[in-house]
């Protein structure tokens, strides 16, 4: 990275700011190795993603900040810290529940303002509302058992259905974020990440859908030109060839 920044024009010119959305990208990919549970790829995208790491520690260091050695040296203080049940004398009783209750219970002491303090702002709707949901579950801030979640899923649809027969456009946008943020709930409880099980589900479609536009192109159709019965009637054989 020394030698980057001092000899390569691309790299000279970053900043923060300028690697920012490609530090997003290269997560993503990560993220989507992981998905496909692929090994090398996974390698890989690492790979990308600490060479980010390092490319910020180099910026920061230049400017006297900090350096890479701070940022590893930093991290060490914080795991120690915030584990006391291994490098201490807790007793968290081999349950991940009192640790993740034990961890929010120090973040307080260290003056963290508010238990939502450390979720991003700019996270995907979807996995803010998961990691919103499980930071307050750890103050106590949750139901006592999955079954009560229905009744609130439920009570949420119908307040929808009611929106949407007034045909009010800004009170059905806020009852479909109600009725979503209880159906993250619900999966939260169940033991389901809900950012997984909607992947799953978009992965299920598209190749449904691409087995869909493979059999209409060899009977010399479109598409366009096809009834929705007749979709139908191949969507329904390619559920057969999900995994």
């Amino acid at each position: 990275m020394d030698e980057l920044r001092e000899k390569c024009p691309w790299d000279r010119e970053q900043t923060n700011r300028s690697l920012r959305n490609l530090t997003l990208e290269e997560a993503y990919e990560l993220a989507e190795a992981i998905t496909e549970n692929d090994s090398e790829e996974i390698k890989k995208e690492l790979g990308d993603l600490l060479l980010h790491i390092i490319f910020y520690a180099k910026i920061a260091s230049e400017k006297n900040y900090f350096d890479i050695g701070d940022v590893i040296e930093s991290l060490c203080k914080k795991l120690i810290f915030r584990h006391p049940h291994v490098f201490g004398n807790v007793d968290v009783k081999n349950d991940p529940e009192n640790v993740k209750k034990n961890w929010e219970e120090i973040k307080q002491h260290e003056g963290v303002k508010s238990v939502l303090a450390g979720v991003p702002g700019s996270l995907p709707a979807l996995i803010k509302a998961n990691r919103v949901q499980e930071k307050v579950r750890a103050v106590g801030f949750d139901w006592n058992i999955p079954e009560q979640i229905w009744e609130k899923v439920n009570e949420e649809l119908n307040e929808l259905i009611h929106e949407i027969k007034k045909g009010n456009k800004v009170e059905m946008e806020k009852e479909f974020g109600d009725l979503l943020f209880s159906v993250v709930n619900a999966a939260r409880l169940y033991g389901i990440d809900p950012e997984n099980a909607l992947e799953r589900t978009n992965r299920k479609f598209i190749k449904r859908f691409n087995y869909l536009e493979e059999h209409t192109i060899k009977k010399g159709r479109s598409l366009k030109e096809m009834t929705l019965d007749e979709m139908n009637e191949i969507w329904e054989k390619a559920k057969q060839y999900d995994a």
